[in-house]
């Protein structure tokens, strides 16, 4: 064997086992660049997001992007105002929903903050408008409280509990309980 190293050696050795070499290079470029192993089973990671005065958290499994505020949307004729419109990313047509709005708060305002957080769900394409994304938030699983503050929206039934989170308590809102929720299928008016 002349110019390999040891760790080509194992590269090659996973060559037909190509879940196991996706994770073996997803290790090494972490501990390249110092990141820590996402596997650790002591936290749990969410986003951190703002909705009206309000923090909360959503699993970072629940969420496939963030996106900023899109220059153009498109009206959905006959749809709730809760379906902000449609948005072209990258070719796709992106149903943008208010939130907020949908659980019954007043309309969030579209600001230089706002983003869409890209929904991650097998049957739904969608992008959810939040006041402000902070970021990702890595918790410790033993700060986690299966019974959340009751937040100002009204999403009591969609809470996951909260986790503490830079010094507060922050609910977790499950996006996949929204959007299998009938009232959220039923978008017409």
């Amino acid at each position: 064997m002349t110019g390999h190293s040891s760790r080509d050696v194992s590269l090659r050795s996973l060559r037909d086992q190509p879940v196991a070499l996706l994770q073996a290079l997803e290790r090494r470029v972490n501990a390249t660049v110092g990141l820590r192993d996402d596997t650790d089973e002591a936290s749990w990671i969410g986003i951190s997001f703002r909705m009206g005065p309000e923090t909360f958290l959503v699993p970072r499994d629940e969420v496939r992007e963030v996106l900023a505020w899109p220059t153009h949307l498109a009206r959905i004729p006959g749809s709730k105002a809760w379906v902000r419109g449609l948005a072209n990313i990258r070719g796709l047509l992106l149903p943008i929903i208010d939130v907020r709005q949908y659980l019954g708060s007043a309309a969030a305002t579209a600001t230089r903050q706002s983003r869409l957080l890209l929904v991650n769900h097998r049957d739904m394409f969608a992008g959810f408008m939040v006041d402000e994304v902070a970021g990702f938030a890595r918790c410790q699983r033993t700060d986690y409280q299966e019974v959340s503050p009751p937040p100002l929206v009204r999403c009591d039934r969609f809470l996951m509990g909260a986790y503490r989170f830079s010094g507060a308590l922050c609910p977790v809102l499950s996006f996949r309980k929204i959007i299998e929720t009938p009232s959220f299928i039923q978008a017409a008016s």
